[in-house]
């Protein structure tokens, strides 16, 4: 087994788009640092009755979101572009217990996934706190890092669920344009449809969507958000590990199943 990761961590390594990928993460971050600046320059220059109206975004959560998407983009790709190159023939030659290959694939995605994800949030933090400081402004909160870290390791937690899913799904579909498609169904399509339900369905649905978990999981719910905030933490934990575990289990089968 070792020797399986050390080649898929040598094969995502090599990419190309993995470079690209967490070269789009660092700009996210670079851009909510923009984003905080912009932020504290315009509450200096407001009058003090006026600066209760200003609103930001919480910084890390939005960081949260696009580095969902970019690590599940990587996810794709780690599978979807040995079936393009034909790298997966020579890949099941060498090592033909496909559950292997599947298995080191997942391992190296999700390590790579879960320090990129902690990485990119905490990085946020710092930078908001640094440049925003003392500022009151509403959505950016000054609590210290210790109280924070909960809800930071559950967001790296949902960036490496939504890396895992977009390797399921690139094992299952083959298609790195079907898989992408169906993330970006299920990461910003799925949420939209789950807030304009009739009542009680719209909260339920929201509830347990893959984007909604890391705040549950964390106990702070998803204040400001469309997502929602029905399930307890270990309800949130066990959805999370189901969106890992069906299609992971899924594509296990069919890579077994069908021909290389």
């Amino acid at each position: 087994m070792i020797d399986a990761l050390a080649a898929e961590w040598l094969k995502l390594r090599s990419l190309r788009s993995t470079s690209v990928v967490l070269g789009v993460v660092a700009v996210v971050v670079g851009l909510m640092a923009l984003l905080a600046w912009y932020a504290a320059h315009l509450w200096d220059g407001l009058p003090p009755g006026q600066r209760d109206h200003l609103a930001v975004s919480s910084l890390p959560e939005v960081t949260h979101m696009l580095a969902s998407l970019c690590l599940a983009v990587l996810g794709v790709l780690a599978f979807s572009g040995e079936y393009g190159t034909g790298m997966i023939r020579t890949t099941l030659t060498v090592l033909p217990a496909r559950g292997r290959v599947l298995a080191a694939k997942a391992g190296v995605v999700a390590v790579v996934a879960a320090c990129t994800g902690l990485t990119a949030v905490l990085a946020t933090y710092a930078a908001g706190r640094l440049i925003i400081g003392d500022r009151p402004i509403r959505g950016q909160s000054a609590e210290p890092l210790s109280s924070q870290l909960p809800h930071f390791l559950a967001m790296s937690l949902s960036i490496l669920m939504f890396a895992l899913l977009g390797l399921c799904l690139a094992a299952i579909t083959r298609s790195a344009v079907a898989a992408i498609a169906v993330l970006v169904a299920v990461w910003y399509v799925l949420p939209i449809v789950g807030y304009n339900l009739p009542a009680p369905w719209g909260e339920r649905v929201g509830s347990i969507l893959p984007g909604a978990l890391a705040g549950q999981l964390a106990g702070t719910g998803n204040p400001d958000s469309v997502a929602g905030a029905l399930l307890s933490p270990l309800a949130a934990l066990a959805v999370m590990a189901a969106y890992v575990a069906v299609p992971y289990g899924v594509a296990a089968v069919l890579l077994a199943r069908r021909d290389a």
